[in-house]
């Protein structure tokens, strides 16, 4: 696999670089947020693992650009910030795991098997009752009587939504995360291009896929 480490302090990413190399890794290191969504989203990586704290900004806002680009990537957070709230906040912005420093290099290849597993089943099509996904063609099906290619904007956003389902995400969510960059959340964007989703996806006469939540924002039920 290629794998991105991102990790400001030499003797950790030299300890964590040596032992990917060795079970046959191709590893690639950013030492700030700069490099890493240089690196990150201008190229292609089996995996990433993510440091929090960097030295010219923050882990969970280059885990934020570079879920904007590529959304299936696995993302590992390696940090020795270990409260609940932290590893919660981190897993429900995208993170697929989490790890807390110090840790043994075994746990570390354990948890780098893992997700590159995950990420191999989940890498081709999302599913979510009769409704399908597919990642590398973008073509979106509804049971046997819908079938349509969506353009990247609103494949990326029904993809965010379909991997976030049964929550409730925020316009200002989506604006991030799908966008990519800072629109005001009085922008009516996310309306649009879910009303586009809504006309090409939903059935005559049958509720709506995407739910609107008054005062909230948008869900998908599953």
């Amino acid at each position: 696999m290629r794998i991105l480490v991102v990790e400001d302090e030499d003797s950790i990413a030299s300890f964590v670089m040596k032992g990917l190399t060795s079970e046959g890794h191709a590893v690639e290191r950013a030492a700030n947020a700069a490099d890493a969504i240089g690196l990150g989203t201008a190229y292609e990586f089996d995996l990433v693992l993510l440091d929090l704290v960097l030295p010219d900004g923050d882990g969970a806002d280059v885990l934020k650009r570079l879920r904007a680009v590529h959304p299936d990537v696995p993302v590992i957070v390696v940090s020795a910030l270990g409260d609940v709230d932290n590893k919660v906040g981190l897993l429900d912005a995208g993170a697929d795991d989490y790890l807390v420093k110090p840790f043994a290099f075994a746990e570390l290849a354990a948890r780098v098997r893992a997700n590159a597993r995950q990420g191999a089943a989940s890498a081709r099509e999302l599913k979510l009752g009769d409704l399908s996904l597919d990642i590398k063609t973008r073509v979106a099906k509804r049971g046997d009587d819908i079938k349509v290619d969506l353009p990247s904007r609103e494949f990326a956003l029904l993809e965010y939504l379909m991997r976030h389902a049964e929550q409730v995400i925020t316009r200002q969510q989506l604006l991030d995360s799908v966008w990519g960059i800072d629109f005001d959340a009085s922008s009516n964007v996310v309306d649009v291009y879910v009303s586009y989703l809504r006309r090409k996806l939903d059935r005559a006469g049958e509720p709506s896929l995407i739910e609107t939540v008054r005062g909230a924002g948008y869900r998908v039920r599953s």
